[in-house]
């Protein structure tokens, strides 16, 4: 029996450092838990042991640098648990984790108050590296991490000058090893032998809902060894610090493959409701939280007060840390005089310095090379000559290659099989993985790497859940997404993403670009490479397309702008993509027919909605004249700009890509048919002043 389990039972007092150590973070986790009302506890309390052998002993990590780059990261993927996290900062010595920034966890924040002490971990804020709470997704993005540390490992690291010795520690909850994403994940580390990655599980059999083999019996064990995992088992992982030192000390001998550590433990550990699922979130019992204080020799009247000697163990580390720093700025030195071109790269590459190459090569190209050509083959042929420019493109598809026109070379292979210095990684049909992964390769040391993935539309649904955490975290990652539409063709409704656009397009710091020509595909890479602050989409198509006059690389950036004017115009068509051309076609029919028409062509509405008045005004006027938008998706994006839609209504069908532009309407001479429906009703009436509609 462990030393500090001996002491409840009889009632010692006399503890090792350890013992208290746990004893005061699960007691300071206690107060959070009191000091608002409640609070998601529970789980945290039951992991303090893990959190003491990870913060104390196993972890490289920097409390006066929470972002010195060869530190281990940390990832909490049951991010519920986000107290663990604060406290565990506050007691080794982050200078932001102050006692009254975690006083705000739980808080109303009313007036405008603001603390650091989210719900969640966000990475925003020091000593949180990424920003997790929808389970499984954290593992994700540790895999992310470890790729990302192993590829500047393999590409840097010489005999004798390791300069990326950077470890990935992951906890996991029982909920987030029953999440796909997870699962995806964990498949993946396994097949590309992350051997720098750690996984520990909080094996603590409770759920929000009740005993986990209500839901769950399986043998994870054997699930992560057949995954290609090493498995390591603590039994008593509510006291006994040392066994998961000992554990984590051994994973790190562990080649060829990542480390899986099944932790049993306890759910709100001391309680009166331990061990049940009514411990995962509120407050806890005021006698078991005074027994706890007592045993540690504190005050139980007293709250948010740490032990001096347990807060000099913790702060041990803070001195420490700088050392480990200091240490490898010393090895850095070393490493300059011996491999000054080497190491002249590497800072660039840890700066995200790639110079301007790429920009000069999207300004320079020739777009006529294009001509006749869909947009994913353009963009295919563009990302080929980027990737040889910019060293920070890293990732790759979700076993869709061949048809997303993603080229890459066997030796760039990430893999070892390969080798680890590769950029291209094959993800295998794991989308969610594949964007949540991504997330954690851009989050290891901002600016490093540019994360792409691929997939077609439809299947980024798949991914969603991603894409969305890293437009929520400000990640730059470019997602390319083909097969945009209808044209998708024999296929047929299950592959035609009708009404995915609107999701990507009303999601907050996602630009979704929708380019109909090679040109404007260009003015997409354009604005895709320069965000630093969120991920991109690029929706393309598969059909070739015809040359449309007057598209602009520059002007993508505006988001609309006039492809064809008119003079005294009675109509504007609005399009994109694909169907811009149909539009253009159109417009020139019923221009000739005494309609005068103008086209837009709308490749970005984010970027459209960060332009002045005046300029929206010109690209859409506000005079009444009707502006029909042309789009082959549903048209509920479009609605805030335009009088009326051409749009869908329904799902696809499974046909050639002329049928159905013709069986939908949407062709140019359905187009048209519906716009002279549509200005026969209005009968010369002011088409703002009529409503939107759909024709």
């Amino acid at each position: 029996m462990a030393t500090m389990e001996c002491a409840v039972t009889n009632g010692a007092s006399k503890l090792s450092s350890d013992d208290r150590a746990v004893l005061a973070l699960r007691n300071l986790l206690f107060d959070i838990c009191a000091q608002n009302g409640g609070g998601h506890g529970g789980s945290a309390i039951g992991m303090a042991a893990i959190g003491v052998a990870l913060y104390k002993y196993a972890m490289r990590y920097n409390p006066s640098n929470p972002d010195w780059f060869d530190r281990d990261r940390f990832v909490l993927s049951n991010g519920h648990a986000a107290m663990f996290l604060y406290a565990l900062n506050h007691l080794t010595g982050f200078e932001a984790w102050s006692m009254d920034e975690i006083k705000g966890y739980g808080s109303p924040k009313l007036n405008g108050f603001t603390t650091l002490a989210h719900a969640h971990p966000e990475r925003e804020d020091p000593g949180i590296e990424v920003t997790t709470g929808p389970l499984g997704q954290g593992i994700a993005n540790a895999v992310g991490f470890a790729i990302a540390s192993k590829n500047l490992a393999a590409r840097y690291n010489r005999e004798g000058h390791e300069v990326v010795q950077s470890r990935i520690y992951c906890i996991s909850g029982d909920g987030c090893l029953m999440e796909g994403v997870a699962l995806e994940a964990i498949s993946l580390a396994g097949s590309l032998k992350l051997d720098n990655l750690v996984l520990l599980y909080d094996n603590n059999q409770i759920t929000c809902d009740g005993p986990l083999d209500w839901i769950n019996t399986e043998d994870v064990n054997t699930k992560m060894r057949a995954s290609g995992w090493h498995v390591l088992e603590i039994p008593d992982g509510s006291y006994d610090v040392q066994s998961v030192v000992s554990a984590l000390n051994m994973a790190k001998n562990i080649k060829d493959r990542p480390t899986f550590i099944n932790i049993r433990t306890v759910i709100g550990l001391g309680t009166q409701i331990a061990g049940s699922h009514k411990a995962h979130h509120g407050a806890f019992d005021k006698e078991s939280v005074r027994k706890s204080k007592i045993l540690a020799g504190q005050d139980p009247d007293t709250t948010h007060e740490v032990p001096s000697d347990v807060l000099a163990y913790f702060r041990e580390r803070k001195v420490h840390g700088e050392q480990l720093e200091s240490k490898w700025n010393a090895s850095m030195d070393s490493y300059t005089k011996n491999f000054s071109d080497l190491a002249t790269d590497f800072a660039k590459t840890r700066a995200g310095d790639y110079g301007s190459q790429w920009n000069e090569i999207l300004d320079n190209l020739d777009s006529q090379q294009f001509h006749g050509q869909a947009t994913r083959d353009a963009n295919g042929t563009i990302l080929s000559k980027l990737w040889e420019a910019y060293g920070g493109l890293v990732g790759g598809g979700a076993d869709l290659i061949n048809s997303n026109k993603v080229a890459y070379s066997d030796s760039d292979v990430f893999h070892p099989s390969v080798s680890y210095k590769g950029r291209y990684i094959r993800y295998g049909i794991r989308e969610h993985a594949m964007a949540s992964i991504s997330n954690g390769i851009a989050a290891y040391n901002p600016g490093t790497f540019l994360p792409i993935t691929a997939t077609f539309l439809i299947f980024f649904l798949y991914a969603a859940p991603g894409v969305r955490m890293g437009a929520l975290s400000q990640l730059p990652t470019i997602h390319i997404a083909t097969h945009d539409s209808f044209a998708e063709g024999q296929n047929g409704p299950t592959h035609q993403p009708v009404e995915v656009d609107s999701l990507y397009r009303s999601m907050p710091n996602l630009t979704f670009i929708r380019p109909c020509d090679g040109e404007e595909v260009i003015g997409a890479w354009l604005l895709a490479m320069a965000k630093k602050d969120g991920p991109t989409m690029l929706s393309l198509g598969r059909d070739p397309t015809t040359t449309i006059s007057g598209t602009n690389r520059y002007s993508v950036a505006n988001g609309a702008y006039v492809v064809k004017d008119e003079k005294d115009s009675k109509l504007t068509l609005a399009s994109c993509g694909t169907n811009l051309h149909y539009a253009a076609k159109a417009a020139e029919s019923l221009t000739a027919s005494g309609i005068p028409t103008r086209v837009i062509s709308c490749p970005s509405f984010e970027h459209f909605d960060r332009q002045n008045e005046a300029y929206k005004k010109s690209i859409f006027p506000r005079d009444g004249t009707p502006i029909v938008s042309v789009e082959e998706y549903v048209a509920s994006t479009w609605a805030k700009y335009v009088t009326a839609s051409a749009g869908m209504t329904g799902y696809g069908y499974s046909a050639s890509n002329a049928s159905n532009y013709d069986r939908f309407g949407l062709d140019e001479k359905g187009i048209e048919s519906r716009v002279r429906a549509y200005l026969k009703s209005l009968d010369g009436e002011n088409a703002r002043s009529d409503g939107w509609r759909q024709i």
